[in-house]
């Protein structure tokens, strides 16, 4: 039982970091007599993207059967399990291949007051007195409907999990789901424990509750068959359940500095010229900055920051990200202020929008780029999915009225329309970017007018496939991971391709830190995390030491790490020579750009450069230079404080003491407690002026 939204590596997520941990369940397998029960995984308003198979024997014992496939890639798993009288496993084991093609192989066995485990990352042997549910790593997460059987036998109200860690539920209210003339009652319940934020299931109303529907809202409606009509109206009622806990959750954490706050004796980053100034002082006020330099005894403030010995920077900005209502806290304690968002569903996003300029829902900023996506067997079903020019120039007049800055091509959009729906997008004052239609090369699309290209390996890819090479498929990994460690950066073609982007000034958005799963082995945790594991919940840790890709021996993983050391390095070139480089995500929030930082570092920025990467260069593609990016006067007052230098180690990026977004205040460390995150910095030292 995995409880984790799905990663942001689709447009969606998101992107987590996986679609087969989190997309589906089964049914209680708390009946004897043998059945079997059906779950759809439905898209885009309806279509079907997998299915769930449950059946039952007469003995208890389940049998899950489970494929979802979404924007060319997803997983396939078998699963089987026996439950003991408490409800939880006495058996369980999963085999199949995960949503990269890694091998899935997992087993448990509980004897008495022992149990035992083992997956492709890890292996355990532990005793164990009374009550505790094993919560399986990589398959479909049948267990949520046994957790949820498991935690209603419990009178406490918490149930223990294996191999640590505890679940709980929280009722939000229910609902009437009709079909054929029959009803019944469903309940909402917020389930914490596992992973940062609360996971939301619909479940059925009795003794031994199950799983009724789970929805992502604006991606995933996954339903039992035949109840597919009521997923909408069980959506919307979630939606506005999850709003009100995050209405609290932001009265909880943000804090009013409205009128002026005086922040003493800091160095501010300068953000143009990548430097640090002098100890200085800056003053805002009501949202906006009012002046950087030494104030005066006579300045009136409401209360001042002790910023001696810190660093003041502009607030970062994310520059790929796929946002959900739930990620605010994770950007907001890393000091992202501002996240271009890069597919989304745009209801959701529209809405998510509005309740940040409402001032009800803790999020960064969003910059939003509307996704354009063509119709095929392939397509990821967000924004708009279209079939020709014509529906192309709809949704991209759509996106204009609605005031986006960009468009976003996706992996299947047709080629034959390609150059004419750019030119259409710039003809409105649009910026077009995005990954390369399967079929192209990236110096075609360059060639097509794009301004911008989404991930380091559509970039690499370039030097990999022809006119036959299909890249919605897993080869756009497997390829990247298996080719690049044989390229030769100085040769002919890399060093054109290099220029030609840096003449034309076509930004890149490699997403570095996301491809970190192209060469980590199982039980090595994920790159991303290295360096912050100590303050992951346990669960989280256990949960990034699974493999995404199918790396089979020592020789294997040895080539795809040479590999990924080239695409560091291609970046470090391409920056040297001049071309834009955005910093973004596509990954869990705000630990993901920490870690992009420092590996542009490693590729062979200075860390200034890299700052001035995710502040100035990337308001500037954002379009919003005017209004944030540089601690200037006049600027919104996007700021964070940081303990220590992060322009001579990157690393102090993390040791955020107070995050200002406009004239609400926000410490890391209450944030980060909220989310089951050991803090990295102490809040800042703020008191009322005498």
């Amino acid at each position: 039982m995995t409880l984790v939204r799905p990663r942001n590596s689709r447009p969606t997520s998101i992107a987590a970091r996986s679609l087969a941990l989190g997309l589906l369940l089964s049914f209680s397998a708390s009946a004897l007599a043998a059945e079997t029960t059906r779950y759809l995984a439905l898209v885009d308003g309806g279509k079907q993207a997998g299915q769930q198979v449950v059946s039952v024997a007469d003995d208890g014992t389940t049998t899950v059967e489970f494929v979802f496939k979404d924007n060319g890639r997803g997983p396939e798993l078998k699963e089987t399990y026996t439950l003991a009288e408490d409800g939880t496993y006495r058996t369980y084991s999963v085999t199949g291949t995960s949503t990269f093609g890694a091998k899935v192989e997992e087993s448990f066995q509980r004897d008495g007051d022992r149990v035992r485990w083992k997956t492709k990352s890890d292996q355990g042997e532990m005793p164990v007195s009374g009550t505790a549910l094993y919560s399986p790593l990589g398959g479909a997460p049948a267990g949520l409907s046994v957790a949820l059987g498991a935690l209603a036998k419990r009178s406490d109200g918490r149930l223990p999990l294996l191999p640590g860690g505890s679940l709980s539920s929280r009722k939000l209210g229910e609902a009437s789901v009709a079909r054929d003339g029959k009803h019944q009652t469903v309940q909402l319940l917020a389930l914490t424990g596992q992973g940062f934020t609360p996971n939301f299931v619909w479940a059925t109303v009795e003794a031994q509750p199950r799983v009724f529907a789970l929805i992502y809202p604006g991606f995933l409606q996954l339903i039992q068959d035949g109840w597919q009509a009521n997923a909408n109206d069980l959506e919307t009622r979630q939606k506005a359940a999850e709003g009100e806990l995050l209405v609290d959750l932001r009265k909880k954490l943000g804090h009013d500095f409205a009128g002026a706050t005086l922040i003493r004796d800091v160095r501010v980053f300068d953000s143009e010229k990548a430097a640090l100034g002098a100890p200085t002082d800056v003053l805002v006020r009501d949202g906006r900055i009012v002046s950087v330099g030494k104030a005066g005894k006579d300045v009136q403030a409401a209360r001042i920051v002790d910023g001696k010995g810190k660093t003041l920077l502009p607030g970062l900005f994310d520059m790929h990200g796929h946002v959900s209502r739930w990620d605010g806290g994770l950007n907001i304690a890393a000091g992202v202020t501002t996240v271009r968002d890069m597919g989304n569903d745009n209801a959701t996003l529209q809405q998510m929008i509005g309740e940040i300029q409402g001032g009800t829902l803790m999020s960064p900023n969003v910059v939003p780029a509307g996704f354009i996506e063509g119709e095929s067997d392939y397509s990821a079903r967000n924004g708009f999915v279209i079939k020709n020019l014509d529906e192309a120039k709809k949704a991209v007049d759509w996106y204009s009225e609605h005031g986006y800055p960009q468009i976003k091509i996706y992996n299947s959009f047709p080629k034959a329309v390609l150059r004419d729906t750019v030119a259409y997008a710039h003809g409105k004052g649009m910026r077009v970017s995005g990954h390369v239609p399967a079929f192209l090369r990236a110096q075609d699309v360059v060639d097509q007018g794009f301004d911008e290209i989404q991930h380091i390996n559509q970039l690499m890819l370039n030097f990999f496939v022809d006119d036959k090479t299909d890249t919605r498929t897993l080869q756009r990994f497997y390829l990247v991971a298996e080719k690049t460690a044989d390229l030769d950066l100085d040769s002919k073609p890399v060093q054109d391709f290099i220029q030609t982007l840096a003449s034309k000034k076509i930004a890149i958005d490699p997403t570095l830190a996301t491809f970190e799963f192209l060469h980590q082995r199982e039980g090595e945790l994920s790159p991303i995390f290295t360096a912050v594991d100590t303050h992951l919940p346990p669960d989280v840790q256990r949960g990034r030491r699974a493999a995404e890709m199918n790396i089979p021996d020592d020789a294997t993983w040895q080539r795809y790490n040479k590999s990924y050391d080239k695409l560091v390095e291609f970046v470090g070139r391409a920056y040297k020579a001049g071309v834009p480089l955005l910093a973004g995500t596509d990954e869990v929030p705000g630990f993901t750009l920490q870690h992009e930082l420092a590996l542009y570092v490693r590729a062979g920025l200075t860390p200034a450069q890299a700052l001035q990467v995710a502040t100035r260069d990337a308001a500037k593609v954002a379009r919003v230079d005017g209004d944030r990016g540089s601690v200037s006067a006049g600027k919104r007052s996007d700021l964070i404080l940081v303990d220590g230098d992060p322009t001579r180690d990157i690393g102090d990026i993390r040791k955020i003491s107070l995050v200002l977004q406009g004239q609400t205040a926000y410490y890391p460390s209450e944030v980060y407690a909220e989310l089951g995150v050991k803090p990295f910095a102490p809040a800042a030292k703020v008191t009322a002026a005498k």
